[in-house]
């Protein structure tokens, strides 16, 4: 079994052993077989099993995210990998976000299942399976997006000679693979570090909870990969758009003062915000999607491992879980949705949804520039 963390309350430890000792911890409420308590991390099993009410609601609320993003992700799949409009290598890494964030909505039914059955229903083998496939599309969405932020920076801040071609954007996809599987294939072998299950024993995830060195380190190592690389790398180049746009807007600025006229863009009458507003709100929401997506879950690691385990209540441990998945419905419509191709390619193939888009102009579209196709979302 893990390593107990002896500084729990002395009823706490008496239930701990009182559970381990019994074919069952009914003693706790807590409904698992003796020979699944070695792949359960003690911690979990100082507190009551939740009310069923609790279970059942988390329940609901996952088969409102399966149904949310798996339409939404699947439309986008389809959409942006059929539509010729669509097939840029721009639009590679939006099919790629949206199979990862798909792929991460796949594997709720497991903890569908066990919320309805009250607990570790699918023991160990469902356990790995949703742990498996959690960290491949996590890693795999937060290194997209870093690469989605890296496509927009060049495209904006070198129109001329950052243009990104088809064949680099699917060496970058399979750099992005490449880089995360290892993540995943190494605690489910259990090679360094493992999966288990956390919270209310519905969902697992890597251990943070086991106190020795090697479990330290691999929670130190995936914070930094998984974390700290790609959200550095999101928001230094998005930080790079802005400071780029804002120049641009005040260079022009200053030449119109100097011509003696109001503006050099013909169409900035009918604009309802300039184009350095929209790239800063845009690149605000992109970063602070991914921020609320996987710092909880960041926060809940190093809490885990080096601060205050007591903190880490099952109801606690929750919020992370539903944090992320609920990213994974709102990335289609950020990402997708929010394009105006997009939209009219929905609204020519599903036309019951009623979606109005007009068709813009090449002038207009050239006017804009390309910014507002690649890293702004249109209001």
């Amino acid at each position: 079994m893990d390593t107990l963390n002896w500084t729990a309350a002395p009823l706490f430890q008496a239930r701990i052993l009182e559970a381990v000792g019994n074919t069952h911890s009914n003693n706790l409420g807590w409904n698992i077989p003796k020979e699944e308590l070695d792949h359960i991390p003690p911690h979990w099993l100082i507190y009551l099993e939740p009310e069923a009410s609790m279970h059942f609601l988390l329940g609901l609320i996952y088969i409102g995210f399966f149904l949310m993003a798996t339409i939404g992700n699947g439309l986008v799949i389809w959409i942006f990998s059929s539509a010729k409009t669509l097939r840029t290598a721009s639009n590679m890494f939006v099919v790629n976000l949206a199979f990862c964030d798909f792929s991460m909505m796949i594997k709720t039914p497991i903890f569908i299942y066990n919320s309805f059955y009250r607990g570790y229903a699918l023991g160990h083998l469902g356990c790995q399976i949703f742990a498996f496939i959690g960290s491949l599309s996590g890693i795999g969405a937060g290194m997209t997006n870093a690469c989605i932020a890296y496509d927009r920076y060049t495209t904006i801040t070198k129109p001329f000679d950052g243009k990104l071609t088809r064949t680099k954007a699917l060496v970058m996809i399979i750099g992005i693979w490449i880089y995360t599987i290892p993540w995943a294939v190494l605690p489910l072998l259990e090679v360094w570090g493992r999966f288990v299950p956390e919270g209310f024993l519905t969902s697992c995830s890597f251990d943070y909870l086991t106190d020795t060195f090697d479990n330290h380190t691999f929670v130190v190592v995936i914070f930094i990969c998984s974390y700290v690389i790609p959200m550095i790398m999101i928001i230094y180049f998005y930080s790079q758009i802005v400071s780029k746009v804002f120049s641009h807007e005040k260079a022009l600025r200053e030449q119109a003062k100097k011509m003696n006229v109001e503006s050099l863009r013909s169409n900035q009458a009918q604009a309802t915000q300039s184009a350095e507003l929209r790239i800063a709100k845009a690149a605000i929401a992109i970063c602070s999607l991914f921020v609320a997506s996987w710092t909880p879950y960041a926060v809940l690691a190093l809490i885990g491992a080096f601060g205050d385990q007591s903190l880490l209540t099952p109801g606690v441990t929750m919020v992370p879980a539903c944090a992320c998945k609920f990213v994974a419905c709102l990335d289609p419509y950020v990402y997708a949705i929010s394009h105006p191709r997009y939209r009219i390619e929905l609204q020519k193939r599903l036309p019951w949804l009623a979606i109005k888009e007009t068709v813009a102009s090449d002038t207009q579209s050239n006017a804009t520039g390309g910014a507002t196709q690649t890293a702004t979302t249109p209001t």
